[in-house]
């Protein structure tokens, strides 16, 4: 394990966890890497590498962080009339948690994204007036028209785009389905957005689509959650607000280099929730490639690499791989390394040694095929197949039994009736309601961490 810190950045460690013994032949080498990041809050609200909020386009002087809020205005947020005042109570409740000095603004999406407050393609910076000013416009809004997702990414991209920040993040509500776009518009849509914010996707109600909600905030590294009764809109913007207000850095890579003759073959965000990175990966140099991991706070994450490397014989030892974190250096210079740990490989007669899978690989291989066979349990539950829901949801119960998944355990019984955990004998509900089924399959991805 190495760490490096600079006093404007939260200081990185990186820690391997794994096997490094592989038998005769064997070639495949498995790590979990836990990435922490401690001392957040260390920068003072001054922007990394020094740089400063341009006053043409955050009036104000600097601000360290920009957040726009995108909340659904189609019609169906009129059903019940309750939803449309919670939405605005929590957007109200998120504006409220901005720190002094973050950019910010908000959008209104229907089939067209229409800027709320301050309007005219900027963004306020926030103050008491400027707080106040953005509640008394959420009083406006009302529900009427179609849904475009696509059209508010892409007008909080230029709204964030503005400003000279680090943090640029976004929060998205929605009620109801993608109707008035097709898939590849949003696509397209979040391509162009992946890479420039993090956004947090939550869905109010049943009338959406969880695929599409867990779709945005994969490709732009955020969270997504269901609030089934609008009544909690306002708890949830407040927590995702105060998280998005503790971000310190962005834009940070996990870097792998490895030796000529290996091979990637994953690597996968897997504690706080299941993410594949693998095919996010992009060129930084010969056998070197970066993973995109987003913004982060105090906090810690796991993932879960793989390597394949050439065949060697017993007593021979090799580097498998060397994993850093990268930042890169607003000004364009030569990006910073924050940290670096190593997999190795060793290759041994030792059967028990070579054979011995290590606890921390063992627990999220068994986290990753949890979120998997929830998915396809469900996805088997709908389409009719009910002896092969109740074998993949019978093998969730017991995987989430096993590693201590109690919140995952609690979905699943909402779901099934479970005989016994330990050997997964269950039995599907005859009848389930809506808002559990989306809750289990929106949270499947959620991990717990390794017992100590």
């Amino acid at each position: 394990m190495a760490n490096f810190s600079k006093s404007n950045v939260p200081q990185f460690s990186v820690d391997v966890y794994q096997n490094e013994y592989l038998p005769e032949g064997g070639r495949e080498v498995n790590a979990i890497v836990t990435v922490t990041a401690t001392g957040g809050g260390t920068s003072g609200g001054v922007p990394l590498g020094g740089a400063s909020a341009s006053p043409s386009s955050v009036p104000g002087g600097p601000a360290a962080a920009a957040v726009v809020v995108m909340v659904d205005c189609s019609g169906s947020m009129d059903y019940p009339p309750t939803k449309m005042r919670n939405a605005r109570d929590a957007t109200a409740a998120a504006i409220d948690t901005l720190r002094d000095g973050v950019a910010f603004a908000v959008v209104a999406g229907t089939h067209v994204a229409d800027e709320v407050y301050p309007g005219g393609g900027r963004l306020a910076v926030a103050d008491a007036r400027t707080r106040a000013e953005a509640k008394q416009a959420l009083r406006g809004l009302s529900a009427g028209g179609g849904t475009a997702i696509g059209t508010w990414l892409k007008l909080a991209d230029r709204l964030l785009g503005s400003a000279e920040v680090p943090i640029r993040h976004g929060i998205l509500l929605t009620d109801g389905r993608n109707e008035h776009e097709s898939p590849e518009d949003l696509r397209a849509a979040l391509d162009a957005c992946a890479g420039r914010f993090t956004c947090d996707a939550r869905g109010v109600g049943t009338d959406w689509e969880v695929k599409e909600v867990t779709g945005i905030a994969s490709a732009l590294l955020g969270t997504a959650d269901i609030v089934a009764d609008p009544a909690g809109l306002a708890a949830d913007f407040t927590r995702m607000m105060e998280n998005a207000m503790g971000k310190e850095v962005a834009d940070v890579s996990l870097r792998l280099w490895t030796p000529v003759g290996t091979e990637i073959v994953f690597v996968k965000q897997v504690a706080p929730a299941v993410e594949d990175l693998t095919d996010r990966r992009t060129e930084a140099g010969p056998r070197a490639g970066d993973y995109p991991t987003g913004s982060w706070g105090d906090e810690s994450r796991d993932y879960h690499v793989c390597v394949r490397v050439p065949e060697a014989g017993i007593g021979q030892e090799m580097l498998a791989a060397r994993v850093s974190l990268i930042l890169p250096d607003p000004a364009g210079g030569a990006p910073r390394a924050l940290s670096q740990g190593l997999v190795r490989a060793v290759w041994t007669d030792d059967m028990a040694a070579s054979t011995s899978i290590n606890p921390q690989v063992a627990h999220y291989t068994g986290q990753a095929e949890l979120a998997q066979v929830i998915q396809q349990g469900l996805n088997a539950r709908k389409s009719g197949d009910f002896d092969g829901a109740t074998a993949k949801l019978g093998r969730a119960v017991q995987l989430a039994a096993a590693s201590g998944n109690a919140d995952t355990a609690k979905l699943l019984a909402k779901v099934v009736d479970v005989v016994d955990a330990a050997t997964g004998t269950v039995r599907l509900k005859a009848k389930v309601a809506e808002a559990d089924e989306m809750t289990l399959e929106t949270r499947s991805t959620k991990t717990v961490r390794v017992k100590k």
